[in-house]
C-alpha cells in the first residue's frame, strides 16, 4: 500500500458489527484491519480501520465519550473521514445512541451532514419512502419489535432519528436513487440549503447498486453512517475519489489448528434453530447458573475436559429460563449482563484449556467474550455467510467468529466448523 493513501476510520457499535462491516470492505478489496478498542490501533492502517466498540445498548454519554476516543484515535492514524456503523435494524431508543453519537461526530469534525443508510440488500433489510424492512415485514413487524433490550416498534426511521437529535433529519427517496447520483448531490444539496446548520439524511435503498449511488453522491462527506453494506460502499467510493485503486481479490487471514468450541449466549430465533440443528457435545446452562456466574464456570469447565477429545462442543443457555431470573428481581438488562460476563468467563477457561476456535453467538456475548479474552487486533479470515468472517488474532493463535443472535441460516455452526477446515 502506498504511503500518501489515507484509511477511512469505521466505528462500530458491538463486535459482531464490527466484524460484518471488516468482512464487507475486505470482499470490496479494501485492505481492512480491526481493532478491538481505541488503544489497540495498528501501526499499519490498510485502507480502512474498524474499531470495535460496545456502546449500542450504553447510556448516551458513555457511547459519546468512547466513539469520541476512537474518533481521535483514528484522526491521529490519518482518517480523514469516519463512519459510524450501527445494527441494520437500526437497533436504538428514544434516547440514543445512532442520534448522539453521530452528532458527537459533526461537533469532532465539523460536519455539515451526515447520511444514514442501514440498508443491507444481502441480509433483507432495506429502507423503502424511509421506511426499514426485514425481508418482507416492516421492522416494527418483525422479531425485533420484541428485543430486550432495543424493541424496535416504529419503522419510519426519519421519525425514530428525529427523537434522538435537536438537528434537522430529512430523506432522500427512492425515487431519487433511481435516476442516479447526480440527481442524489442535488438532492443532498437541497437539503442543505434548507438546513444552513448541520443535518441528517435517511436515503432509501433496496439494491446494492443504489448504495453505492449514494455513496458516490456522499463521497467526501467528513461522517456519514448505517449499515455493513453502505458502509463499503462509502469507503469504496472516498478511495476512488481519492484516485487509490483497491484491491481486486479479498485478503484472508489463514485460521489456527487446535479444538472448536460454540458460545451461544442469544436468545433470539435464528440461533435457538443453529442451537437446535448442532449435533455435537451440548452443554445447556441454566440462566440461574449463569446469573450466579461461578456455577457456569464450573459446569462449563468440567464439560470441556471431558468433551475435548470429542470434537467441537456447544455451550448454549436455556431460554426457557429467562423469565425466572427476570421475575427474581433482575431487569432483563441486568440477566443479559451476567449472562455475557459469565460466557466471558467460560471462554478465558476454555482458552486455558487449549481452545483455539471460537463461535460465538449474539452481539452482547461477543463483546463480553472479546473483552474477557482481551483481543487486540485482528486479520480477516473466510467468511462462513454474508456478514459474519471467521477472524484471526494471530498475535494469540485464535480464530474467532463473532456472529450477530439474528444472522446466518440454520446450519450456521456446521458451516463455520466446515469453512474452518474441522
Amino acid at each position: 500500500m502506498s504511503t500518501h493513501v489515507r484509511p477511512v476510520g469505521f466505528i462500530a457499535d458491538d463486535i459482531t458489527g464490527a466484524t460484518d462491516i471488516a468482512s464487507v470492505l475486505a470482499n470490496r478489496g479494501v485492505d481492512v484491519r480491526l481493532a478491538f478498542g481505541s488503544d489497540t490501533l495498528p501501526a499499519d492502517t490498510g485502507d480502512a480501520v474498524v474499531v470495535a466498540l460496545k456502546i449500542r445498548s450504553v447510556p448516551p454519554m458513555e457511547a459519546c465519550a468512547s466513539a469520541l476516543e476512537a474518533a481521535k484515535a483514528l484522526q491521529a492514524a490519518g482518517a480523514e473521514q469516519i463512519f459510524s456503523k450501527y445494527c441494520s435494524t437500526f437497533d436504538s431508543t428514544s434516547e440514543g445512541n445512532i442520534g448522539p453519537v453521530t452528532d458527537a461526530l459533526i461537533g469532532l469534525t465539523g460536519s455539515a451532514r451526515v447520511v444514514h443508510c442501514p440498508s443491507y440488500p444481502a441480509n433483507g433489510r432495506t429502507v423503502y419512502q424511509g421506511h426499514l424492512f426485514v425481508w418482507e415485514e416492516l421492522l416494527s413487524d418483525s422479531p425485533m419489535r420484541n428485543h430486550p433490550l432495543n424493541p424496535m416498534r416504529d419503522s419510519l426511521l426519519r421519525r425514530v432519528l428525529a427523537e434522538q437529535t435537536p438537528h434537522a433529519v430529512d430523506s432522500v427517496l427512492l425515487a431519487t436513487v433511481d435516476e442516479g447520483a447526480d440527481a442524489i448531490s442535488a438532492r443532498l444539496l437541497e437539503i442543505g440549503e434548507r438546513n444552513i446548520t448541520a443535518h441528517h439524511i435517511i436515503a432509501d435503498a433496496v439494491r446494492d447498486s443504489d448504495l453505492d449511488k449514494i455513496a458516490h453522491a456522499a463521497a467526501d462527506d467528513k461522517v456519514a453512517a448505517g449499515g455493513a453494506a453502505f458502509g463499503a460502499a462509502f469507503a469504496v467510493a472516498a478511495h476512488k475519489r481519492s484516485g487509490h485503486n483497491l484491491s481486486v481479490d479479498p485478503r484472508v487471514s489463514a485460521l489456527p489448528q487446535g479444538p472448536a468450541a460454540i458460545l451461544a449466549g442469544s436468545l433470539s430465533r435464528a440461533t435457538q434453530e443453529q442451537v437446535r440443528n448442532f449435533d455435537g457435545p451440548t452443554l445447556t446452562l441454566s440462566v440461574q447458573d449463569l446469573v450466579d456466574g461461578g456455577a457456569a464456570l464450573r459446569k462449563a469447565t468440567v464439560f470441556v475436559e471431558n468433551s475435548l477429545a470429542e470434537g467441537p462442543m456447544l455451550i448454549t443457555t436455556d431460554h426457557n429460563s429467562f423469565g425466572a431470573s427476570v421475575a427474581g428481581g433482575l431487569s432483563p438488562a441486568d440477566v443479559s449482563r451476567r449472562i455475557e460476563l459469565a460466557m466471558g468467563d467460560i471462554a478465558v477457561s476454555l482458552e486455558q484449556l487449549g481452545v483455539r476456535r471460537f463461535i460465538v453467538a449474539g452481539g452482547e456475548t461477543s463483546g463480553a467474550v472479546a473483552e474477557a479474552l482481551r483481543l487486540q487486533s485482528a486479520r480477516i479470515g473466510p467468511d462462513i455467510s454474508v456478514g459474519v468472517p471467521w477472524i484471526v488474532a494471530e498475535d494469540r493463535g485464535l480464530a474467532v467468529a463473532f456472529k450477530s443472535g439474528n444472522f446466518g441460516g440454520p446450519s450456521f455452526f456446521s458451516d463455520a466448523l466446515e469453512r474452518a477446515g474441522k
